[in-house]
């Protein structure tokens, strides 16, 4: 194989292809690329209705699951669910089709906004995909992604299912002993890095990597010339060498019941499990799951998102990559620094008119707001507490009602209407959030607002959405209705109708990659899908998730104890808290872990001893002149510490029953984070790491005891 050859840095996305709005030709990821418009008439002749109809076969003898990267699986049609089957490549040609002029992708490149169009994204996906081919991507082999959202990634994972492989996104705080696990258990064929940072993760590990044959690096170039590295420009010269022919046979042999994606568990209870996505689990949920969000095709309104979460990751890439080619959304990335505090500046630069976080993203907002007003004039911060008390009170007691009162017109005109701008949510009519629960506070909060956040509910195995809010389907902490098409069932319902929350539908994914036994613990013999959380359903349909099997905490005494509404409980009472986690399977009684509410490090994002604002003015109102996390551990101060056992014994006076009472509690003297190994990548508690970190600080609550 060729060496790579260094470009200067502003070069690495010129050479990719040609574009501006409308015409192509003008983008600096276009520039330099000679885009032929011949693939177009390829795809227009392999998007037939008789190209269609053979999507459609559906052997009976094939299983509803398999754990082979080249299976296949019989896909769930029933008269509920009768859609026609179709391909990742239909679903674009589709696109292209309705919506090829207008801009596909958002992009900023030394501080001015770029876009590339349809056409132009269809075409980049060829050209990677006949790159990978021409590098030796072999069938229902990886092409693994380890960069931040961008251009390239989508093209990539486009042209990866394209080239007849499919595509495996690794988070980018993944280490390399992680990304090896991932890599290896995935075959992959080649792997796409954005910075030199992760291309000496990969170098580190390829040795163990048999099946690995290049390495394509995007955002920075290569400090040297090194075997079987190519830059992104060099990727796409190597698939001019591969007919258009060649690429279309491949193609045309693909079926809907083949996998084209691997999303990778956060690994938060054992290794990270491959779960495969078939191209119908990936079709079906792009154009069925956001239609139930309301999302809008662009005939209607041109949706336009930010993305920002990682696309390793379900919920981000059903969202940002795949639903935005079905509807032909304009899809806009941040920059990588963008949980560091960009993210704001984009959104205001971009104002989205839909937009998705996971909770702790909207707790960060909260907070943000919070210490902003708190260092405001008198008769600002008055101001805005009377407009969010009017405007929650109106949507908490009317939820459904589009006759507001005068006064909630007039917070909504006078203060919050100029929040909302800030924040760069002007246009913005859907906000969504999902992977983790969040608290009655941040939802009110936002309510305050006059900005609703609608939940939406599925895992890495349902492609994504199996249930979902929207602006004609919401119901407060509830995770909206089942998606139309889909089923759900709950069993072992105990007598508050709580039982395991079990799917079925096109959603499903196809199992475990080389895991059988993982994927019949999860799929029953009728199909169905165990998720291992449990919740409830009202009688118009909408869900409460209510905990999950693994963390439902089994007391030494019988007693079942699902964690999280007690957690949530202390966070609400006490308002300096930022983590709450409870302890007690096979122990005689509840404990609780708890962390303070601090601000992060701009540059690390980790947290720091210094409390934040909110949590400082609960500092005060009892009386503590601290100012740090330190000052309240370090020296136990007794007027923090005294507030705190009078909330926690405020929340033990609401529980069902002595059982659930905490008695006792320590104070951790950091934050949990990512890099502390409290949190997953989509800051989603890890209980085990939590468990085995501080485990001294919990077998003293029980040593104690003992004496």
């Amino acid at each position: 194989m060729p060496d790579s050859r260094a470009a200067p840095q502003e070069s690495l996305l010129d050479a990719s292809l040609g574009t501006t709005q409308e015409n192509v030709g003008t983008s600096s990821l276009t520039d330099g690329q000679t885009l032929s418009k011949e693939p177009l008439s390829h795809a227009l002749k392999l998007s037939t209705p008789e190209k269609v109809k053979d999507a459609q076969l559906n052997p009976p003898e094939e299983a509803l699951w398999t754990t082979r990267a080249d299976g296949r699986v019989r896909l769930r049609i029933d008269p509920i669910c009768s859609q026609t089957p179709r391909t990742v490549h239909q679903m674009f040609s589709t696109t292209l089709d309705k919506y090829g002029d207008l801009s596909a992708m958002g992009f900023k490149r030394q501080g001015t906004w770029e876009h590339i169009s349809y056409t132009q994204y269809y075409l980049l996906a060829r050209k990677a995909a006949k790159g990978f081919l021409k590098l030796g991507l072999e069938r229902a082999h990886s092409v693994a992604i380890l960069a931040f959202n961008s251009p390239e990634w989508f093209f990539s994972a486009v042209g990866a299912v394209f080239g007849g492989g499919i595509i495996t996104g690794i988070y980018t705080t993944s280490s390399p002993e992680a990304c090896q696990y991932i890599a290896y258990d995935c075959r992959a064929n080649i792997i796409v890095v954005d910075t030199q940072k992760q291309l000496e993760k990969i170098l580190k590990i390829r040795k163990h990597l048999p099946h690995l044959k290049a390495v394509v690096i995007y955002r920075e170039a290569p400090p040297m010339r090194m075997p079987s590295v190519y830059t992104m420009e060099e990727l796409m010269e190597l698939g001019n060498e591969v007919p258009e022919e060649a690429l279309d046979v491949i193609i045309k042999a693909q079926k809907p019941n083949q996998c084209c994606a691997l999303v990778y568990t956060s690994g938060t209870t054992g290794n990270p499990k491959g779960v495969m996505l078939s191209q119908d689990n990936i079709t079906w949920t792009a154009r069925y799951g956001s239609q139930a969000g309301d999302i809008q095709p662009a005939e209607i309104q041109q949706e336009v998102v930010v993305s920002y979460l990682p696309l390793s990751h379900i919920a981000a890439q059903i969202y940002d990559l795949w639903t935005g080619i079905q509807w032909g959304a304009q899809v806009c990335f941040a920059e990588p620094d963008a949980l560091k505090g960009s993210l704001v500046n984009t959104l205001r630069e971009v104002e989205p008119t839909s937009h998705m976080g996971v909770p702790r993203v909207w707790e960060k907002i909260m907070e943000r707001i919070q210490e902003v007003a708190a260092q405001s004039g008198f008769i600002r911060r008055k101001m805005l507490l009377w407009a969010m008390s009017v405007t929650l009170e109106q949507n908490l007691t009317c939820p459904s009602s589009d006759l507001k009162p005068f006064t909630t017109r007039l917070a909504d005109y006078l203060v919050l209407a100029k929040v909302r701008q800030a924040l760069g949510f002007a246009k913005c009519q859907k906000n969504f959030y999902g992977a983790a629960p969040m608290t009655a506070e941040t939802q009110h909060f936002f309510l305050g607002l006059n900005i609703r956040l609608y939940a939406g509910y599925g895992l890495s195995e349902t492609s994504g959405p199996h249930f979902m809010s929207s602006p004609y389907n919401y119901r407060l902490y509830s995770s909206g209705k089942v998606v139309p098409g889909c089923q759900v069932k709950l069993v072992n319902e105990d007598a508050e109708g709580i039982g395991e929350i079990c799917l079925w539908g096109r959603t499903i994914f196809m199992g475990y990659l080389n895991m059988e036994d993982k994927t019949c613990e999860a799929i029953d013999a009728e199909g169905w899908l165990h998720t291992g959380d449990t919740g409830r359903l009202d009688a118009d349909g909408f869900l409460y998730i209510t905990g999950r099997l693994k963390e439902l905490i089994i007391t030494a005494g019988g007693e079942n104890v699902p964690p999280v509404p007690i957690e949530e409980a202390v966070k609400t009472e006490l308002p300096i808290i930022s983590n709450a986690m409870l302890i007690g399977d096979q122990r005689k009684f509840l404990s609780m872990l708890l962390t303070l509410k601090c601000t992060l490090d701009p540059d690390t994002f980790e947290p720091t001893d210094n409390l934040m604002e909110q949590a400082v003015e609960f500092c005060q109102r009892v009386g503590s002149k601290a100012t740090t996390v330190s000052e309240v551990v370090g020296k136990k101060d007794e007027a923090v510490y005294q507030a705190i056992e009078e909330g926690i014994q405020r929340v033990n006076m609401n529980a069902a029953a002595r059982p659930y009472h905490i008695q006792k509690w320590a104070i951790l003297e950091k934050d949990f984070s990512i890099s502390g190994g409290e949190l997953g990548p989509t800051m989603k508690l890890k209980r085990l790491a939590v468990l085995e970190k501080y485990k001294d600080v919990i077998d003293s609550f029980y040593q104690e005891q003992r004496k």
